[in-house]
């Protein structure tokens, strides 16, 4: 062969190359985009508490978190859907751990908060709606968002707690903005009597709580959102990485409940770690 020749070889390899890891780049993220729009996995685990009272029957917690409303991947009409398929489960009680809105920059459409917010109007659940901010609610406005929950029947609790059937759920307002009290949560929860469930954004106060408060349900890691073959997590959002980044964990006789959401931030694409919500199922300790 020729120099020229194998020039024009080369070349044509390299462009061979250049095409093909084009059209990777563009089904990863349509693979990228199709997982982050499809409907949520449900998950499932029972946990038993302390302090549960006496002949009262077990409750069916959803745990939604980081629904992140914005466009192209989470209009409220897909939130909508989102709480039909919750109905359809029949929880006692709906915990949700933050995040409501999403002004990430890829976004093709930001939602005013009553507008984002509506569709949660419509969960059914005997012990009502819970909820805690997240640090994306923060930013954008915290007052207009307990203002625009309270209106769709969720109660906001912060830093507090509130006696739901057998439950005392204590609100832990989100740590990743330094709003977190969590000696005023664990007083509050102490007043009531019940069996303690702490409703968290960020799972990082876990190690700090006391034993008396044996299960946290939390978000706001996404799972990692983008896990990639050998490296894993791009990032959790955690001070703890992997240890608190997703799933069941159980430690020190606690259980912490770390949900992906439902929603995306950054960018509208989930690999490796699809969108899901848990059913809790809470009793008396065994």
């Amino acid at each position: 062969m020729t120099a020229v020749g194998y020039r024009k070889a080369m070349v044509r390899k390299i462009v061979f190359i250049m095409v093909v890891l084009a059209l990777l780049g563009v089904g990863l993220v349509a693979w990228g985009y199709r997982t982050a729009t499809a409907d949520p996995v449900v998950r499932e685990t029972r946990a038993g508490l302390a302090g549960w009272p006496a002949g009262a029957p077990p409750v069916r917690a959803v745990l939604l978190t980081d629904i992140h409303v914005a466009g192209p991947d989470m209009p409220p009409a897909r939130l909508a859907r989102i709480v039909e398929a919750v109905n359809r489960l029949r929880p006692d009680i709906v915990l949700i751990a933050g995040d409501f809105v999403s002004d990430k920059r890829t976004a093709t459409r930001f939602y005013a908060i009553d507008e984002s917010i509506a569709p949660l109007a419509g969960l059914r659940a005997r012990f009502g709606t819970a909820a805690v901010l997240g640090n994306h609610d923060h930013w954008r406005d915290a007052a207009a968002m307990r203002s625009a929950l309270s209106e769709a029947g969720v109660t906001v609790v912060d830093n507090g707690a509130v006696a739901r059937g057998p439950l005392v759920i204590g609100g832990l307002d989100d740590a990743f903005t330094d709003h977190a009290d969590l000696p005023a949560t664990v007083a509050a929860m102490r007043r009531l009597p019940g069996a303690r469930v702490m409703l968290s954004h960020s799972p990082d106060p876990f190690p700090k709580l006391p034993r008396d408060v044996g299960l946290m349900l939390a978000g706001h890691t996404h799972c990692g959102q983008i896990r990639l073959p050998l490296v894993g997590a791009i990032s959790t959002m955690s001070a703890y990485g992997e240890r608190y980044a997703c799933g069941r964990i159980d430690e020190n006789g606690r259980t912490l409940v770390v949900s992906a959401g439902l929603g995306t931030s950054i960018l509208p694409l989930r690999i490796g770690a699809v969108p899901d919500f848990w059913l809790v199922t809470i009793g008396p300790r065994r």
